[in-house]
């Protein structure tokens, strides 16, 4: 078995919250891997620190983390436009890499503490990005933590969503509700992720439409969990100073280092992405009826039309 030791702090979330039991990890993994040999349609990575990170998401229970890897493999086949040409070097991915609109922090509250994840949501129009190449590599970014940040798979994740700079033109002309629920799908359903909550600060009027748009692609879990803070003060009785970067009050180092070593990280992995292309599911394979966008994501003509009023 090759897997990373956790600390002690984080050791000790795995088993009072998680149904972590070490002794029992060699079987656990052994058991999804032959379930994995099993199922036609499915080809998956088999990484005992992969699977590890799936089992803990789905707090060991088997089955769930079997639903799990499943729906990680057929989201991954039928949303091309997110989880397809992943080449970190690609014009469209370093446009995203050089801005850095989501990012994970480098900070933590503490040693057992979740990470944050900061989205800095006005970039995505003042750099005309493409919504969807932000969110690929953000999925791409996901995928490494998945491998590396053991306090995102025990201790979870904190989303901070700067609102500051937004306007109506802005949400019409980067947001569109079909990707918005391929994305919301993705990220409550696709990965492992314990999202501890969902952080909305500088919010302006706008926030009310962007709220009705994104609300109800989520769970009631998360949605229990979002915040709003409307001051600075209120930011920093929710959020340690030390996590949050400079320029957001803080001392968690500056934005600009933040998005170099992302940039370089996700540079890095270029081999990793390019044979991850490998993964997925073949639906003429799956036992029963296979899956396609239409059956997962439920999309019809009536939800293609943006309403905000």
């Amino acid at each position: 078995m090759s897997v990373r030791q956790l600390s002690n702090e984080l050791q000790e979330i795995a088993i009072k919250e998680l149904n972590e039991d070490p002794k029992r990890i060699p079987d656990d993994l052994a058991h999804i891997k032959n379930w994995l040999k099993k199922q036609p349609h499915i080809t998956a990575r088999t990484d005992d620190q992969f699977l590890l990170t799936f089992l803990r998401g789905c707090k060991f229970s088997l089955e769930r983390t079997k639903e799990k890897i499943d729906m990680h493999y057929t989201l991954k086949t039928i949303t091309p436009e997110i989880y397809t040409n992943r080449d970190p070097l690609s014009p469209e991915i370093q446009k995203v890499l050089a801005v850095g609109p989501m990012l994970p922090l480098p900070k933590l509250a503490h040693a057992g503490g979740p990470r944050y994840n900061l989205a800095r949501n006005s970039l995505v129009s003042q750099h005309d990005l493409e919504q969807a190449d932000v969110f690929k590599v953000s999925a791409m970014i996901q995928d490494i933590l998945l491998l590396e940040d053991d306090n995102l798979a025990v201790a979870g994740t904190t989303l901070l969503h700067d609102m500051s700079n937004l306007s109506m033109t802005h949400i019409i002309s980067t947001v569109s509700p079909t990707l918005v629920k391929k994305i919301m799908t993705c990220v409550q359903h696709g990965y492992p992720n314990r999202i501890k909550g969902a952080i909305f600060f500088n919010v302006t009027p706008v926030f009310d439409a962007i709220h009705k748009v994104f609300r109800p692609f989520l769970t009631e879990k998360v949605r229990d969990r979002m915040r709003i803070c409307k001051t600075s003060e209120d930011l920093f009785k929710t959020v340690p100073k030390e996590v949050l970067p400079e320029e957001y009050g803080g001392s968690g180092g500056k934005m600009e280092d933040i998005v170099a070593y992302w940039k370089a990280k996700v540079e890095s992995y270029r081999d990793w992405f390019l044979q991850d292309a490998k993964y997925g599911t073949n639906e003429k394979k799956r036992p029963g009826k296979p899956k396609t966008s239409e059956s997962v994501y439920g999309l019809d003509g009536s939800f293609r039309k943006l309403e905000v009023d």
